[in-house]
């Protein structure tokens, strides 16, 4: 008996994702919650586990392909010799019966309108499975790397059917000696598909050969190649450039259409001397040893004032006639990641010091070198932070970010004539801008918001005391 594999509900309203490569080959044994595929929403990258054990029979969709929720990923097959496959799957049958921690698959019995297969473990993220899992510890499965990792079978070719696809092979990837080297993480593989070449063809410097960042990046500055982008833009015989909306792209072109056509908004802005909160910064470094940043100040202005003005804090209910007041404060911060544009949200920021508040944007900076949010970190947000002065910009209207009502955006720090006690000095200044929803306030509270940072940024050791 076949099963089918169906690209699950991926959530936040998510009805498709893109393959990014294949786990697995046509032939290759696989366990239950063993991961097969590696897909790629509009929020993350993430593997898939199969929700049963079996042989690999085909594969629906070639790298790069499309895959609506509800679609057939792959078939597997049962096999007699299966039992120690799905013995790694705790106590499953080789036909993918059902476990004492099972629940019902996602898969489906032949076509994909038949009625729904409880034989499965009911895995279909990485982590929301029927077992504990240690992502970083995680062993490599042997129909990953094993039968293709090995010598001769890495030539072979991955047949890849579906009506929708094309139907030429897909070839593994490998070294020029004829070898795959290992990659467990999804973001160095995309990394590297990014700048023009496979990651499985890479000499790993990790454990065994496991091929990290580092040897990815290594190539990338070596320039041995040059590189392209995976989805190339399309060059017509005119010489337009026709480049595909999609994933993360489409995602942002569609909500901020939304939020431009839905939301009543309103920008105010004030110029800020920011001379006293790079001193207090440089203060706090020499003080406590540890690096501080414009950044993580402002954030804590931020949830001070609101505090002081909740309705800032809020979201429109339309359907119900509400406006929604959040008592937790989850600050959103807009970055620029190697995917795209992405807000990451703190969650309960409102209840951190200004330590904590600091370490939590230090990781989202970190991550958002590889855009490698968990789709968790991106949703919640309930007010958000944009400091596009990185971008070498003074100020900037920016588009509110839905459901939210609010977003404060700073501006770069430069050099400009400030009156200082009726003399015309030097001083670091910089754009302060607010967007807001007319629907939820008029302008009074943003103003007083917006006075308040003001305030805090011109003079914030005596504020941060009393925060």
């Amino acid at each position: 008996m076949s099963r089918r594999f169906i690209l699950p509900d991926l959530g936040e309203g998510l009805t498709e994702a893109e393959v990014v490569s294949w786990l697995v080959a046509v032939g290759d044994d696989v366990a239950i919650d063993q991961p097969v595929v590696e897909v790629e929403s509009a929020k993350s990258v993430v593997e898939l586990p199969s929700p049963f054990a079996g042989v690999v029979e085909s594969l629906h969709f070639e790298p790069g392909a499309t895959v609506h929720a509800g679609q057939a990923l792959l078939t597997i097959a049962d096999s007699a010799d299966s039992g120690a496959g799905a013995a790694a799957g705790d106590g499953a049958s080789g036909t993918g019966a059902a476990g004492p921690d099972t629940v019902p698959g996602t898969a489906l019995r032949g076509d994909p309108a038949g009625e729904p297969d409880d034989s499965g473990s009911g895995a279909v993220l990485i982590g929301y499975g029927t077992k504990e899992r240690v992502r970083s510890a995680r062993a490599v499965p042997e129909g990953r790397f094993g039968k293709r990792g090995n010598g001769g079978g890495n030539s072979r070719q991955v047949p890849v059917s579906t009506p929708a696809a094309s139907q030429t092979a897909v070839p593994a990837a490998g070294t020029s000696d004829g070898r795959v080297s290992p990659v467990v993480s999804p973001l160095v593989r995309k990394l590297a598909r990014d700048n023009g070449f496979e990651a499985h063809a890479l000499a790993g410097s990790g454990p065994e050969g496991l091929v990290l960042r580092a040897d990815v990046e290594r190539r990338i500055s070596s320039g041995t190649e040059p590189t392209a982008p995976a989805a190339a833009p399309v060059v017509s015989a005119e010489g337009d450039v026709r480049i595909p909306l999609t994933g993360l792209r489409r995602v942002v072109a569609e909500r901020m259409a939304a939020s431009r056509r839905d939301v009543p908004e309103a920008t105010i802005w004030l110029d800020v001397d920011a001379t006293e909160l790079l001193r207090a910064k440089d203060q706090l470094q020499a003080s406590t040893g540890e690096r501080w940043s414009v950044n993580a100040l402002i954030a804590r202005f931020v949830v001070a004032g609101l505090k002081r003005h909740p309705i800032l804090n809020s979201s429109v209910d339309m359907a119900a006639g509400e406006i929604v007041q959040h008592s937790a404060i989850n600050l959103g911060i807009a970055a620029q990641t190697a995917r795209g544009l992405m807000v990451p949200v703190v969650k309960g920021a409102g209840s951190l010091t200004t330590a904590g508040l600091r370490d939590a944007i230090v990781e989202i900076v970190e991550t958002s070198k590889s855009g490698g949010f968990a789709p968790d970190q991106l949703r919640g947000g309930t007010f958000t932070l944009n400091n596009y002065g990185g971008f070498g910009v003074d100020g900037s209207a920016p588009i509110i970010n839905q459901p939210e009502v609010a977003m404060l955006g700073l501006g770069r720090i430069v050099d400009r004539p400030w009156v200082v006690d009726g003399e015309v000095v030097v001083r670091k200044v910089m754009v302060v801008s607010m967007v807001f929803d007319h629907r939820v306030c008029d302008g009074d509270v943003p103003s007083e918001f917006i006075g308040f940072i003001a305030r805090c940024i011109e003079n914030p050791i005596s504020v941060l005391g009393e925060l």
